[in-house]
């Protein structure tokens, strides 16, 4: 059976195994075989009428049913030889499992190549080629990765032919698409979370000080992208020129990403905890900021998955929320054995996160955010809430103390107030109240079918949303608070900034270590209002000396820009803005000459990565650049100079502008002795000084006109 590798070479491998009582059946037609068992059966549903639909992937037309074994004519392969013969079925197979949890894995005939940096694109295309792969994509979120298409008809071969190109020295990451089961991290008014209040007669304050923030910013220029099953986007809480923006289904490739299923409400209630507008019943945590709904419909794994954060990141989001993931464990049962299963994310998706984590809001970076689960659980076992540039979101209850469902670890970050359940093996009291208030499907669709023991009578509203499902679009909201007041943060300083405003509850239960960390709260509860006054931006003595140039960058030569600083003051920071557009910047080399006074090397800011991604606009300080920490406490007046190299053939562009931003230490901070620059040493007799050569490498065309 096969073993995949998600990751890069050396790390450990994802072994699968052949169900004994699982099919998996994909039609021409796209008809669903279990819905077409009407009045007048049809040969396909006859043949499944017996067993039991596991599973179903809509947007694929795939589905997988359980069936009774027995010899003769009801083997498993005499069934999958009989829905071949059918006219309406494209494919009828096999079906793989986690040996650990039995949960069914599907492949597709896809494969995910990533080849290294350094290697020549073309030549990556032409192996691709060589074997027998279709390129589909070539996603900008990696540099040479490649989303491929096998011969149709391949079935399991498709694996050997993965591991095959795994084994290439120049390829980092390949394996085929694997799609599984992706669930909503949800169980299933006034809005209790938002601030002190009274439900039912009972004062809650367990709030996580959200009203109390909105006297300072209600998140007015932030994008908060929620990545779900849908979003009703014709909702009045989600109304108002300039709300939504960059819509998106990303499976389809459309603007709309409206619910088009029965049981589509999840991205509704996230989207409301996040940003409802407040204007008729419900209030997000920022109801300022905007939304960009997208629709993900395709199962846990798929390259769409990787799409979307691409997307989001593309599009301007500043915010990711994600109320989603592997399926969790049974909360309430510890022997379940989905506990102990490892979910790590497909290389893709990594990737992919990783470019909106660091390439997002012009790369200071966009703040990504998962649900951390409600399977009472390790956190850490789920790699897409524990990804290091994830920040994952517990629930914690109307009491201050932890949701009896929410999933723990050294993963988790921070807690939001969301819904609870009682749990009397556990000594866990009832929750005080259903849940937490935030718009919902309209129509009669949703949560909530028009009652006002659910909610309203209108359906609009839901009163009994949870789940780390809602923790996290409601710490979402926070950070949008927090960007709204201070846009300059980099994603690093909100996550900073997110564990600073976070406050201790439950200091009995939650076993908080030394440094203050809990494995069930993280660093504790948010605090809404705690966070905006971090924000905002203190008083600095600064200066950031900026030039437009607009100056082409000529292929295979070097070129220089220069600002001059005129401040003498010691500084404690200094940070590097660049901007440029360039048609290949893995030719590129940025070097950072500073005043010859402060006695230190240049720094080189960027050497050439990112391949075919085609602009570098980004802030190179202290965390991106650790170098750049060498010029504290120095004076750093004088020339500085960036020269642009560009290294190899065949592209060009344009540096549109350059800037050098000091921050000075307090007044009275005595300037470091500052060493004198080396005299240069005279070349010895009889040598001489070779000429330097720009480093071309042979290699075609990179980028299709």
């Amino acid at each position: 059976m096969p073993k995949v590798y998600l990751g890069r070479k050396g790390e450990p491998g994802l072994d699968l195994e052949l169900s004994t009582d699982m099919i998996a059946v994909r039609t021409r037609s796209g008809r669903s075989v279990a819905r077409s068992a009407g009045p007048v059966a049809t040969p396909t549903s006859a043949q499944l009428a017996d067993g039991q639909l596991v599973l179903a992937f809509p947007e694929a037309g795939v589905e997988v049913f359980r069936v009774p074994v027995a010899r003769g004519t009801g083997t498993l392969e005499a069934r999958k030889t009989a829905l071949r013969s059918l006219p309406d079925v494209r494919f009828a197979g096999g079906v793989l499992v986690d040996p650990a949890t039995q949960r069914p894995v599907l492949y597709t005939e896809n494969v995910f190549v990533k080849f290294s940096d350094s290697a020549d694109t073309d030549a990556c295309r032409d192996v691709l080629r060589e074997a027998g792969l279709t390129i589909k994509a070539e996603p900008g979120y990696a540099t040479n990765a490649f989303f491929c298409g096998a011969a149709e008809g391949i079935g399991r071969k498709v694996f050997e032919l993965a591991e095959k190109l795994r084994e290439r020295d120049d390829v980092e990451y390949c394996h085929p698409e694997l799609v599984r089961e992706r669930r909503s991290k949800l169980i299933f008014p006034p809005q209790w979370h938002l601030k002190k209040t009274s439900v039912g007669g009972v004062t809650i304050d367990q709030s996580a000080n959200v009203e109390a923030a909105h006297a300072v910013t209600r998140g007015e220029g932030v994008t908060i992208a929620v990545i779900d099953d849908g979003v009703d986007i014709d909702h009045a809480e989600f109304g108002g020129s300039g709300k939504i923006v960059a819509p998106r289904d990303v499976f389809a490739g459309t603007d709309n990403p409206r619910p088009r299923r029965s049981g589509e409400n999840h991205g509704t209630a996230c989207a409301g905890v996040a940003c409802a507008n407040g204007g008729v019943g419900a209030s997000g945590v920022a109801p300022g900021a905007r939304l960009m709904p997208m629709r993900l419909s395709a199962a846990l794994g798929s390259h769409a998955e990787a799409e979307a954060f691409r997307w989001a990141a593309d599009q301007g989001a500043d915010i990711i929320s994600c109320s989603w993931g592997p399926p969790d464990g049974e909360w309430w049962n510890p022997g379940d054995p989905q506990h102990q299963a490892i979910d790590p994310p497909p290389a893709h998706t990594r990737l992919a996160i990783e470019y909106a984590a660091t390439q997002g809001r012009g790369g200071k970076g966009c703040v990504v955010l998962f649900a951390a689960g409600n399977g009472n659980e390790s956190v850490d076992n789920d790699g897409y809430a524990s990804h290091p540039m994830v920040l994952a979101v517990a629930a914690c209850n109307d009491r201050g103390k932890r949701s009896i469902y929410s999933d723990f670890g050294n993963a988790v970050w921070c807690a939001f107030p969301s819904n609870d359940f009682e749990h009397p093996d556990e000594n866990h009291p009832a929750p005080l109240t259903s849940g937490i208030w935030t718009t919902d499907r309209t129509g009669g669709q949703g949560y909530n079918p028009g009652n006002a023991q659910d909610g309203d009578v209108a359906g609009l509203f839901t009163n009994s949303f949870g789940g780390t499902s809602s923790a996290c679009p409601g710490a979402a909201g926070v950070a949008a608070l927090v960007l709204s007041v201070n846009p300059a943060l980099k994603r690093e300083e909100v996550k900073d900034l997110l564990k600073r405003a976070s406050e201790r509850i439950d200091p009995q239960g939650g076993q908080y270590n030394a440094a203050g960390r809990s494995r069930f709260y993280g660093w504790g509860r948010l605090n809404a209002k705690t966070a905006v006054d971090l924000a905002r931006p203190q008083p600095r003595n600064e200066v950031t000396v900026s030039r437009r140039f607009d100056a082409p960058i000529p292929d295979l030569q070097t070129v220089s820009f220069a600002l001059d600083v005129p401040d003498a003051q010691v500084v404690s920071a200094v940070s590097v803005g660049v901007d440029l557009a360039h048609s290949y910047i893995g030719d590129l080399v940025l070097t950072l000459e500073p005043p010859a006074a402060t006695g230190l090397a240049a720094v080189t800011l960027h050497n050439r990565t990112g391949g075919t991604r085609n602009s570098i606009k980004k802030v190179y300080d202290k965390l991106t650049t650790p170098k750049l920490a060498a010029f504290a406490g120095k004076a750093c007046n004088g020339r500085w100079t960036l020269k642009v190299r560009d290294a190899a053939a065949q592209d060009s562009g344009t540096l549109a502008t350059f800037s050098v931003r000091l921050v000075f230490a307090p007044a009275g901070s005595p300037a470091l002795p500052v060493k004198a620059a080396p005299a240069k040493r005279a070349a010895a007799p009889g040598r001489t000084a070779k000429k330097a050569t720009a480093g071309r490498s042979p290699r075609a065309r990179r980028r299709q006109a």
